[in-house]
């Protein structure tokens, strides 16, 4: 399947596999609006044949007042079966770039239960690049039943979040950008502070792969260690809304390190407390 990660995918193999029984390719495009791309304009456009497209604004904890709150089973069953997605499904996520959104979505049919979850190395802007073929014709959905299981002992909430940082029994890794990280950047939403969590270590997801593939182990290994993650320890992944934290714990887990956490509410449900202690590094 891949050189890099067990978790991923080439394009080849893609291509090879398209249209076999009990594969799902699953668009999980998602942008910030610096960015300047619509996930759902260029999904209607031209997708990867038989691709459905996975809503991450919309696959939400009904009335959650942060983005992308982590639905509960029900609901994500609900989107899931819409889709024609089953848990028993070979499920291959992929975005634009490679490694920005898809592994958010790659982690939540992960502890929803399924196992075979991988992520397309290159996302779309490789497949386009290297002239496979695309499609703007709707995907055909069969009925199914995704039958989720939640695995909450994967995921974080604040209050959780608040004794990891007050006691240090767990390591904090943050995708966020250094600037945002050190409180040089002003955050991206408003009313939300800049900085970090106390004890919190910076991993900029962005640095943890090249030219839309994974590093490899060995350099993923000196990327934590730069860092000062030990990974011989337990991991909470944290970023701006919940989406690029889910690019260190596939890194993590590339590594074979399986107590890791994902704070859900991230930084704009942290940074936007006015009783949680933040640092700056300016």
């Amino acid at each position: 399947m891949s050189e890099t990660s067990r978790f991923t995918v080439s394009a080849d193999w893609l291509e090879k596999h398209l249209g076999e029984p009990g594969l799902c390719v699953v668009d999980a495009s998602w942008y910030l609006p610096a960015q300047g791309r619509n996930a759902r304009a260029e999904y209607e456009a031209g997708h990867i044949p038989r691709a459905v497209f996975f809503d991450q604004d919309a696959v939400v904890a009904p009335n959650a007042m942060l983005p992308h709150t982590l639905p509960d089973a029900r609901t994500f069953e609900r989107h899931a079966s819409a889709m024609g997605i089953t848990r028993d499904d070979t499920i291959v996520v992929y975005d634009g770039p490679g490694f920005f959104s898809a592994p958010r979505v790659w982690w939540m049919f992960r502890i929803m239960g399924a196992q075979k979850v991988y992520v397309l190395e290159g996302g779309i802007d490789g497949w386009r690049a290297e002239g496979r073929a695309v499609t703007s014709e709707q995907t055909r959905i069969a009925a199914s039943v995704f039958d989720a299981r939640l695995d909450r002992d994967r995921v974080v909430d604040l209050e959780k979040m608040r004794s990891v940082v007050a006691d240090g029994d767990m390591q904090v890794a943050d995708a966020r950008s250094p600037g945002r990280f050190c409180g040089a950047e002003p955050e991206p939403r408003e009313g939300i502070r800049s900085g970090h969590m106390p004890g919190a270590r910076n991993v900029p997801a962005s640095i943890l792969s090249r030219d839309g593939k994974l590093l490899p182990p060995a350099e993923l290994r000196a990327v934590f260690e730069k860092a000062g993650v030990d990974l011989g320890k337990p991991v909470v992944t944290s970023c701006g809304s919940g989406v690029t934290a889910a690019v260190i714990t596939l890194a993590l887990e590339t590594l074979g390190h399986t107590d890791n956490r994902l704070y859900d509410g991230s930084w704009t449900e942290w940074g936007g407390h006015a009783d949680t202690p933040v640092e700056k590094d300016v």
